[in-house]
């Protein structure tokens, strides 16, 4: 799966007092996005850190906040792969109206360990 979409729509809680997506907001939509695309693929966020201790982390965000979202549109995040090492991947996602590009972001997640260390992503993952 080269790319993934998720479906939002924005609720009177997504606004701020002008009735516009309140601009954390799609951070919390693309967070959404990239944890549905990840269980999507067949992996357990939950499982895996029960089992190993190691956790998915975001680590650096670049955003572009291009055009509003109102309350009641109809929203797509899609997200792709943008880069990918053995220790992180950073992940390119767009939060789309229609064809009306409302916002986009490079967002960096790196695999830590349960003392919070980064450690290389295990080859399962990577594979996938």
């Amino acid at each position: 799966m080269t790319s993934h979409r998720f479906p939002i729509r924005v609720y009177y809680e997504d606004t701020d007092l002008a009735g516009l997506v309140y601009y954390a907001n799609y951070l919390k939509f693309i967070e959404r996005g990239r944890s549905e695309w990840v269980r999507e693929l067949g992996i357990d966020q939950a499982a895996l850190k029960a089992e190993t201790g190691a956790v998915f982390a975001v680590s650096r965000v670049e955003a572009d906040y291009i055009k509003p979202g109102h309350y009641d549109d109809e929203l797509v995040v899609v997200s792709v792969i943008a880069k990918r090492t053995p220790a992180r991947v950073v992940f390119g996602q767009t939060v789309f109206r229609g064809d009306e590009k409302l916002f986009h972001a490079d967002v960096t997640v790196v695999f830590l360990t349960a003392d919070g260390r980064p450690q290389r992503l295990p080859e399962a993952l990577l594979s996938l």
